[in-house]
């Protein structure tokens, strides 16, 4: 049986935080650095957390140096906080995303993991929080790397280790609501599953090619056959 690999991103294709996760943020970087940047109005959509926190950062004048001084801390008070602060209520699960993943996780043809900007320790809070962590027994995450295009080689060495089956690049499909998510896909010629449940329209995910592109995950059945046979 061809088993596929499917990743899944967390923000916006899984779930949403509904403004929790970004005033979290901007605590931790007031706890930390006495500033929160430009962490109100900046964009985070498809970037890794640790990319964000620089941008934020530079934007308020820091530079490299006086950033990474104090990383490691900003990045545990950020994830302590958003384990104390970020309740069930704050999480809103994408339409058709339990269904979904209750189906792919039935599967033998089917390897879940994840492919996400989240620090492992905060992705896995927002994914306790409605009960998805034990779809997801691995994945790549912001701690792993700092550009994102190198996620994907990572989750794939991962699943190799938990099945000891080494995933060519178009037995991969990528799932995510951003432009980053299909070109990260590209890196290892995997396909990329777009929806349109981020801040990315149909249009806009539409014009960088990905494999397959949806409004929601609404319809299990359809998604499914489109991961099986890309």
């Amino acid at each position: 049986m061809e088993k596929k690999l499917v990743l899944f991103d967390i923000d916006g294709t899984l779930l949403l935080t509904n403004g929790s996760n970004r005033r979290i943020l901007i605590d931790a970087l007031m706890a930390v650095y006495g500033t929160e940047g430009s962490a109100r109005s900046h964009s985070f959509a498809g970037k890794m957390d640790s990319v964000i926190i620089y941008e934020v950062l530079k934007a308020a004048g820091l530079d490299e140096k006086q950033i990474a001084e104090k990383f490691t801390v900003v990045k545990n008070t950020y994830i302590d906080l958003l384990k104390q602060q970020m309740l069930p209520e704050d999480i809103e699960l994408m339409k058709g995303i339990p269904e979904l993943l209750q189906a792919l996780s039935g599967r033998k043809d089917i390897v879940l993991g994840l492919l996400t900007g989240n620090f492992e320790g905060s992705g896995r809070h927002k994914l306790a929080l409605p009960k998805l962590n034990h779809f997801f027994p691995f994945g790549a995450f912001a701690d792993d790397a700092y550009h994102r295009n190198d996620l994907p080689a990572i989750a794939a060495e991962r699943a190799y280790s938990l099945t000891g089956k080494r995933f060519k690049g178009e037995e991969v499909v990528i799932i995510g609501d951003t432009e980053h998510d299909i070109k990260c896909a590209r890196t290892i010629n995997a396909k990329c599953i777009a929806v349109a449940t981020g801040t990315y329209s149909a249009e806009s995910l539409g014009a960088h090619s990905p494999a397959a592109l949806f409004d929601d995950f609404s319809d299990t059945e359809n998604v499914i056959g489109h991961i099986v046979t890309l």
